[in-house]
């Protein structure tokens, strides 16, 4: 039986993989990447478990170990939480560790006869910061307002790991450990269920791809005909148009009205935006809504209105958009923001 999973484990992984990198210049590169790294170091890790290889049991290949995948997890969900585009190298430090943890069980593996307290104690620090590892990426997903619902598998997936490497750490001591985690057939069915709740979780990069990983910012305008005098020109007048004309506050204002409004054309205005502003278009709109929310929310003649009633007049137009857009601006709920201002 633990074998069928086992096929059907990798095969999943493979498939997954050659799904994914049908379409990987869509993504954002860093955490496309990071989420094949996740997939790849389970599939290696089911191929070389040391109790339950593959191929063949009791063959120790360590370097394919599970503490592989937490860092690719860790990574990936940094990533993803903060959608950077570019790679930092100095992120490669968080396989430190890893390094570490190769070079004490090659150490152990052709040095057998010894036991050196010092490599004992560099090995449980490696292990706890393994430990580490999960829980911060169970708070990075927590403290994120981006897709919540990873959090319903990162946790029971960081849990049964983080309980596995507790186990572990639970030996050193000569602690009684958890039965469970202490058989070797149950240790491989663990990892199948942690393989099953991330593969599903990955498996919406296929039927919904935005979900997992961000698509990477289409680099536009290479043929555009607009010049620096034009730059200055149409920003004025969008600015003036927002500050002057107040025309945030029209809950339908889109690029094109603003465009046929302005007469500019909408693809200057975005790129103006995108490019010369750093901003995207409905970013830039909602950012003056949520301004002039707070000039009323201090002005007496609104101290009667709600909060929603504030919002539908600068401009909102539904209150999961209103509570949305001012919580990524301001970091609080609405709803908090009045509160600390009583």
């Amino acid at each position: 039986m633990l074998k069928i999973l086992q096929i059907i484990i990798l095969l999943q992984g493979v498939f997954l993989i050659v799904a994914l990198m049908a379409n990987r210049e869509k993504y954002q590169k860093p955490t496309f990447w990071l989420l094949i790294g996740s997939i790849a170091s389970i599939i290696f890790y089911i191929i070389g478990d040391d109790d339950n290889g593959f191929f063949e049991e009791k063959v120790d290949w360590f370097f394919f170990d599970s503490s592989l995948f937490i860092t690719f997890l860790l990574l990936f969900v940094m990533y993803f939480v903060s959608q950077r585009e570019v790679f930092k190298p100095r992120h490669l430090l968080f396989f430190l560790p890893n390094l570490l943890y190769f070079i004490i069980e090659l150490y152990e593996k052709y040095n057998a006869a010894e036991d050196i307290m010092l490599v004992e104690i560099i090995e449980l620090l490696v292990e706890l910061g393994f430990l580490s590892y999960l829980l911060f990426t169970i708070w990075a997903i927590l403290k994120s307002d981006r897709k919540k619902w990873m959090a319903f598998f990162i946790f029971p997936l960081a849990l049964l790991m983080g309980l596995s490497l507790a186990n572990e750490i639970l030996g050193w001591f000569n602690i009684g450990q958890i039965p469970y985690f202490s058989n070797p057939e149950n240790n491989a069915l663990t990892l199948i269920i942690i393989a099953f709740l991330f593969y599903f979780m990955a498996w919406k990069l296929v039927v919904s791809p935005s979900e997992i990983v961000p698509f990477a910012k289409i680099k536009k305008y290479r043929t555009s005909g607009l010049k620096e005098d034009l730059v200055e020109s149409y920003t004025k007048k969008i600015t003036a148009f927002m500050e002057e004309e107040k025309g945030f506050m029209d809950s339908k204002l889109s690029l094109t009205s603003l465009g046929e409004r302005l007469q500019i054309p909408k693809q200057y205005i975005s790129e103006i935006l995108n490019t010369h502003m750093n901003t995207n278009f409905q970013d830039f709109v909602n950012g003056y809504r949520v301004e002039a929310f707070l000039e009323r929310m201090d002005d007496a003649h609104y101290s009667n209105f709600s909060l929603l009633g504030i919002a539908s007049e600068v401009g909102f137009s539904s209150k999961s958009n209103f509570y949305a857009t001012f919580k990524k601006h301001k970091g609080v709920t609405p709803t908090e923001y009045r509160k600390s201002l009583k």
